[in-house]
């Protein structure tokens, strides 16, 4: 698969830089064909919509408000995450090497069950089912086919965007059961799920992205490089910070 470049981001950031930083990376795949894994954390703890979810139809903003919680819409589609308590990695490559974009799903959901797995997870891949609707509550409240499960409960969550030739696939990895936030802030009914608690013996978030980046090097062939300079990225990151501080664009639907 050619030049991989792995980024454990040590600094956690607010979630308009976050996801500026993931659709810089998206840029350089389809520009300059670069393969990248990014795994990083958020600070402050942040609410992120779907690209496409009806997050005004589904979620009280006015409360979201009153309680200070943090919110961007992700440039990538699925239902809303609260990150807190998990590690969000990042996949931007060309697209060709993964085949469709169900097949890169599939793939780097396999990476990460692997890597899971070392940790004393047993996690798996969910069987095929009927994919939920974006009214039917929170990413984590359901898991459905591909997705990475540990003893029944969904653990990790993911959408894509493509753009030209390269894709983006990004999504949470819980280490902790935290999403009750969501539940908190839904109007109307919110599904339950099952705690994660007791299921998952779960690593430091440490531990964790170097379990990921260490089976994506055996997993996908290519040398593979730990850059420390991030100004370029940074730098491509900071035209696309208006749009995801923008409560226009958070709240658009």
């Amino acid at each position: 698969m050619g030049e991989w470049q792995i980024w454990v981001d040590e600094e956690p950031r607010p979630g308009w830089a976050n996801m500026a930083i993931d659709h810089a990376l998206l840029e350089r795949a389809d520009q300059s064909s670069e393969r990248w894994l990014r795994l990083y954390r958020w600070s402050p703890s942040c609410l992120s919509f779907g690209r496409h979810e009806p997050a005004t139809r589904r979620y009280n903003a006015s409360r979201i408000a009153m309680l200070g919680i943090d919110t961007v819409r992700r440039p990538t589609g699925g239902r809303a995450v609260w990150h807190a308590q998990e590690l969000t990695y990042a996949v931007a490559a060309p697209g060709a090497g993964f085949g469709s974009l169900r097949a890169a799903y599939l793939e780097i959901h396999r990476m990460l069950a692997e890597a899971l797995t070392q940790l004393g997870a047993q996690a798996c891949l969910a069987p095929e089912s009927v994919t939920p609707s974006l009214d039917a509550g929170a990413c984590f409240a359901q898991a459905v086919g591909g997705e990475i499960t540990v003893g029944g409960r969904k653990v990790v969550g993911s959408a894509q965007l493509r753009l030209g030739s390269a894709l983006l696939q990004h999504g949470s990895i819980l280490l902790q059961d935290d999403q009750a936030v969501i539940r908190d802030v839904t109007t109307g009914e919110s599904p339950a799920h099952p705690e994660i608690s007791d299921v998952a013996p779960w690593a430091p978030a440490s531990d964790v992205a170097e379990a990921i980046a260490n089976q994506a090097q055996r997993r996908w062939p290519g040398s593979w490089n730990r850059r420390s300079d991030r100004s370029a990225i940074l730098s491509g990151a900071s035209t696309h910070y208006a749009r995801y501080r923008s409560a226009a664009w958070t709240w658009a639907r």
